[in-house]
């Protein structure tokens, strides 16, 4: 049985690893082997195909998160995978393709602590050197449902200001968002 836990521990560390550190080797298009090339002097190296000549553009990912208040505590949730599994982070998570960054962020909110919210107002965007996500972070106002711990969540808590686990955050962008709100709140330090 330990083995098994193993096994799956090391598959989501893969996986998360995988997601953060991705390289690209053949080209989408044709097969070929991509080459790295700097096609303008002030941007980065691209990935080329040499024989379709497509650009890979490895573009970030977008995340879209919510800063929830309940009875003026703050809803965070502790993470059930990799990465940061077991740290403490706002509702939130990736955006699909097509969809609204706003709706994203709804659903996700739904989703992972069965909280569902209106949108008020834009936080803030969270970007940082070598990090592949661009972190949305929206504040929105409880609507109905119940707080548990859902999709990707082992415990989902509401905090007071004063009770946030800092030292147990997952991610800057999570640091960032509730020192930004706090600052709105007139409760920053």
């Amino acid at each position: 049985m330990t083995y098994l836990l193993n096994i799956v521990n090391y598959s989501e560390l893969l996986g998360a690893y995988m997601h953060h550190h991705r390289e690209f080797r053949f080209c989408p298009v044709c097969g070929a082997g991509l080459e790295t090339e700097i096609l303008k002097e002030s941007e980065p190296a691209r990935l080329v195909c040499p024989e379709c000549e497509f650009v890979f553009y490895l573009d970030p990912k977008v995340v879209a998160c919510t800063i929830v208040e309940i009875d003026n505590r703050i809803v965070l949730l502790k993470r059930s995978s990799q990465p940061e599994r077991g740290k403490w982070v706002v509702p939130g998570g990736y955006v699909d393709r097509g969809e609204e960054v706003k709706s994203a962020a709804v659903r996700e909110t739904m989703e992972e602590c069965g909280l569902h919210v209106r949108i008020r107002e834009l936080l803030g965007v969270y970007s940082y050197t070598d990090w592949i996500e661009v972190v949305v972070v929206f504040l929105a106002e409880h609507i109905a449902g119940d707080l548990i711990a859902a999709d990707e969540s082992m415990d989902a808590k509401l905090f007071k200001p004063e009770e946030i686990p800092w030292d147990q955050l997952a991610f800057q962008s999570t640091k960032d968002a509730l020192k930004d709100y706090l600052g709105i709140k007139g409760l920053r330090d």
